[in-house]
């Protein structure tokens, strides 16, 4: 039988969850704070984990942490709906949890059954994750606990500094920004990271164009698109567009999170603006991102409360049909890990226009659903691991100064 173990200070939250799963057919234990998670994570060895966010003793980033070093295993975190929840969230995910719920505060229209439904659904997907990634997302953890031991030393996103920082969270090299620009002409040179930055991928030959990227993840994908835009050459200046799947509230933090990260300009998308060479616009939660218009090497975006896809909004299909639609120049598309089908008619709509597309491999997706549904339709052009997605893009836009004439 698969074992679950569920995770919060609150009672009642217990047994709801532990109740639902319960009947679903899951063997399930209970603790009330981290500290007791991480000793059942060694003698009940759980095959999935939910994990609240906020408790005593020992709070559900710590523990998830602790846990990833030790007994890993896919962990989903149950979060109240506030910034500073997110930011909690987030900090989780980094750890090496692999997704997340919020939950029911009164807010919004979202009740205890539907949270129960939820965790379910997301549990029996979860159950089947690939074990190989939590191995992967153990190592995250063990790095993330050595670095924060080291003096002086803050993790990603707790720095004081402003504004963009290289990869690593270094804010020596400081990226002039111009998010907000009015016209497509408005945009200032992004300068290189610094050569000391062995993590970067660097451009072997002449970059072709401007390119335009489309990056596609859901359930798995925070922390694999966090290590891309780390990894991402500023001098490939490419604009880039992510449909990372999380409700409102996050996204905002997310985009934060990411700037902190890249040596690109990375803010959650707003209507009507303009996206340049250099720049990311993230997809804000419950708003499909469309590209409204390309002139003169930029991107105009606009956001829309249309139809769910594929029962998300926003929708990596959504993004990647506009795109396809819109951009004349060099485009890729990137799907990542992730559960169900959202990004396969995108990836189709993609190559159709002689786009260039890339999609994650099994071993290295939590999730292997969108991924392997962009597969199969048959016009994915590279599979690549994790850490090879970068290398894939810089490749695809990236010639050796001959002419292929």
């Amino acid at each position: 039988m698969t074992r679950a173990l569920v995770v919060d200070d609150s009672r009642f939250m217990r047994t709801v969850i532990g109740n639902a799963l319960g009947d679903a057919g899951y063997e399930v234990e209970t603790a009330a704070n981290g500290s007791e998670a991480v000793a059942l994570a060694r003698t009940f060895d759980p095959d999935v984990i939910t994990m609240d966010v906020e408790m005593p003793e020992l709070d559900g980033i710590d523990a998830v942490e602790r846990i990833m070093t030790t007994n890993p295993a896919p962990i989903l975190m149950l979060s109240v709906y506030t910034e500073r929840g997110a930011e909690a969230t987030l900090d989780a995910l980094e750890r090496g949890a692999v997704d997340f719920l919020h939950k029911p505060d009164g807010s919004d229209s979202r009740t205890i059954v539907q949270l129960t439904d939820e965790v379910v659904t997301k549990v029996d997907d979860l159950a089947d994750a690939n074990v190989s990634t939590v191995a992967l997302a153990r190592a995250t953890a063990t790095a993330h606990a050595t670095r924060s031991r080291v003096a002086g030393n803050p993790g990603p996103g707790q720095g004081t500094t402003t504004g963009n920082a290289v990869a690593g969270g270094s804010a020596d090299v400081q990226v002039p920004s111009n998010h907000g620009a009015v016209g497509p002409n408005a945009r200032s040179a992004i300068e290189p990271l610094s050569e000391a930055d062995e993590d970067t991928v660097s451009l072997p030959a002449e970059r072709t164009t401007a390119p335009t990227i489309v990056l596609g993840a859901s359930t798995g994908g925070p922390k694999i698109v966090e290590r891309l835009f780390e990894q991402l050459p500023a001098d490939l200046e490419a604009k880039v567009l992510v449909v990372q799947h999380m409700p409102p509230g996050f996204t905002e933090r997310f985009a934060d999170r990411l700037d902190t990260h890249s040596a690109y300009d990375v803010f959650e998308a707003s209507d009507g603006e303009w996206l340049e060479p250099g720049e990311v616009a993230v997809a804000p939660g419950d708003s499909h991102l469309e590209v409204a218009t390309a002139v003169d090497d930029c991107l105009r975006v606009r956001l829309s409360d249309g139809e769910r896809v594929h029962g998300v909004r926003p929708s990596i299909d959504v993004t990647m049909e506009s795109a396809a639609d819109e951009v004349t120049d060099a485009l890729c598309g990137v799907v990542l890990t992730g559960m169900g089908f959202d990004g396969a008619a995108g990836i189709e709509a993609i190559k159709a226009v002689e786009g260039y597309t890339i999609a994650q491999d099994k071993a290295t997706s939590p999730v292997f659903g969108i991924p392997c549904q962009a597969i199969k339709t048959g016009c994915v052009d590279t599979v690549a691991p994790a850490d090879g997605i970068v290398d894939a893009i810089v490749d695809a836009f990236t010639t050796d100064g001959e002419n292929d004439d």
